[in-house]
């Protein structure tokens, strides 16, 4: 039984490394051609204060972003509630809600949705350049389905379905796209994390709608005929990410943790990052007090002049969650944990983007 759950896990390890060998054997000349750049932004509050780098040792509901095997370490019900002013001064509200559901003793589900919007804008035309004839709402939105399973107590694997949309007053690009993920958890406690995860993989998207189409005036007969143009084709930001994580401290008297947890990712259409985060957990038994910090690096992050990320690196935050302990009359143990959030990251020329969160956690 051991032997055939070890050929699994490699047998798991080993596709996950081919596919990504395919998807990203491109290069730097393709840094920029990519469209719905939404869904490389993370929108929860926790994963984002250290980088991104816990691909290894994501999980709840966060990991839908990070790696979705995490997903699978749910402990019942966990609802979350994050908002972020994305690109700081640019003052672009990026909210997101979802919840996680435990289904049976191995296998977890989730959905969560993320929304985007740009404000009001003026429209304009040829003829009116200038507007005055109404305005519009730019909007993205991401649609996700998640679903983990543990295969066994060390390994878990998942994938997550997402639906995004992007709309302005007269165009709309609807896509699908896949991740997927596994991870490994070995050693002492359980203190070593090993994950893999392939991540926004689907078929190129196109703008529709009624802005492609062009009136012209046939100057023979002076007839008014409608043309239809075509959108070209843009690709989704695929990535790979592969990470570790290693509880440094665990103290399971006072409850103490402090881990640390490396990832790289490779991009299909932006430089590659390498990512590192840092967790102390202090738990008082009534309060679970977390503070955390990041840095993910890519070519030129620190070159004001060559830079092609608006965000340089640095990444910080905190939560609290308070802990609420009861036995039912019929004897059994029940925990429940509401959670204050906040996560800050760095950009430059926008300034400081700030996430704030809510989080209810039952068990």
């Amino acid at each position: 039984m051991k032997n055939s759950i070890n050929i699994k896990k490699i047998g798991v390890f080993s596709f996950l490394f081919s596919i990504s060998s395919i998807i990203f054997a491109g290069n730097e000349d393709r840094a920029g051609s990519a469209g719905a750049s939404q869904l490389l932004i993370n929108p929860w509050c926790r994963s984002s204060a250290l980088g991104d780098a816990n691909v290894a040792n994501s999980m709840g509901l966060e990991a839908t972003f990070t790696n979705i095997a995490g997903l699978a370490q749910t402990d019942k019900t966990q609802l979350k509630f994050n908002f972020t002013n994305w690109l700081g001064s640019a003052g672009i509200p990026f909210s997101s809600a979802g919840i996680a559901q435990r289904i049976s003793s191995s296998s977890v589900i989730a959905l969560s949705v993320q929304s985007m919007s740009f404000g009001d804008l003026m429209i304009t035309t040829v003829d009116n350049p200038e507007g005055g004839i109404g305005k519009f709402s730019p909007k993205m939105s991401v649609i996700n389905v998640g679903y983990a399973k543990s295969f066994t107590t060390s390994i878990s694997g998942g994938f997550n379905l997402k639906v995004l949309n992007e709309s302005i007053s007269n165009l709309g690009s609807t896509g699908i796209a896949i991740d997927a993920g596994i991870k490994y958890v070995t050693g002492k406690l359980d203190r070593m994390k090993m994950g893999i995860t392939l991540k926004n993989i689907g078929a190129p998207m196109t703008m529709n709608g009624d802005g492609l189409g062009t009136q012209v005036t046939v100057i023979k007969n002076g007839t008014n005929i409608t043309t239809d143009q075509r959108s070209q084709k843009y690709e989704l930001p695929s990535m790979m990410s592969m990470g570790v994580s290693y509880d440094i401290i665990n103290d399971t008297v006072s409850d103490n943790k402090f881990t640390a947890a490396f990832a790289f990712t490779a991009n299909s259409f932006s430089n590659d990052q390498y990512r590192i985060g840092l967790d102390y957990l202090f738990n008082t038994g009534i309060a679970a007090f977390n503070l955390r910090a990041g840095y993910v690096y890519e070519k030129n992050v620190t070159n004001a002049a060559n830079r092609t990320n608006a965000l340089t690196g640095l990444t910080a935050g905190m939560s609290v969650d308070l802990i609420s302990r009861k036995t039912t009359p019929e004897g059994v143990k029940k925990q429940s944990a509401i959670g204050l959030e906040y996560a800050v990251r760095m950009s430059n020329p926008f300034g400081l983007i700030h996430s704030f969160g809510v989080s209810i956690s039952l068990k």
